[in-house]
């Protein structure tokens, strides 16, 4: 079954995606899953001689939760483009807090879209991950 195509408007707000606080099992199934065995997410020795407190959240793991809230939002063959910036570190007990707003209207190859700014935050408010996606209107 086909989801029909899903209009924005400027302003239009994703739905906000609160996830539960970062756990070391979550950090054991993303390093599964994604195959990202760093031992600085895994591995609490390895992060204190690197200087941390202790291990702490891959960046893609926000990245990939910020990807199911906008995938939630709009059919995923809408989503042209998607990128981020890393901004903060993501430790344990941390609730990431995933958001989006239009904010233009453009083109891309003569298609109509919109542009979603978007947001991977902790629930102090400090902004982990910084992106955009481009969303196919058409």
């Amino acid at each position: 079954m086909n989801t029909p195509i899903k209009v924005l408007q400027i302003g239009d707000e994703m739905p906000v995606l609160e996830l539960p606080p970062i756990t070391r099992t979550t950090l054991a199934l993303f390093a599964g899953a994604s195959g990202d065995h760093n031992p600085i997410h895994i591995d609490i020795d390895f992060a204190r001689k690197a200087g941390m407190p202790d291990v702490f959240a891959h960046g893609m793991l926000s990245m990939a939760y910020l990807g199911r809230a906008l995938t939630e939002w709009v059919p995923q063959r809408q989503l042209l483009s998607f990128g981020v910036r890393f901004a903060a570190v993501t430790h344990l007990g941390d609730r990431v807090r995933c958001s989006g707003k239009v904010v233009e209207k453009t083109e891309r190859a003569g298609r109509p879209c919109v542009r979603v700014e978007l947001t991977a935050a902790k629930s102090t408010g400090e902004i982990t991950l910084a992106g955009e996606a481009l969303i196919a209107q058409g």
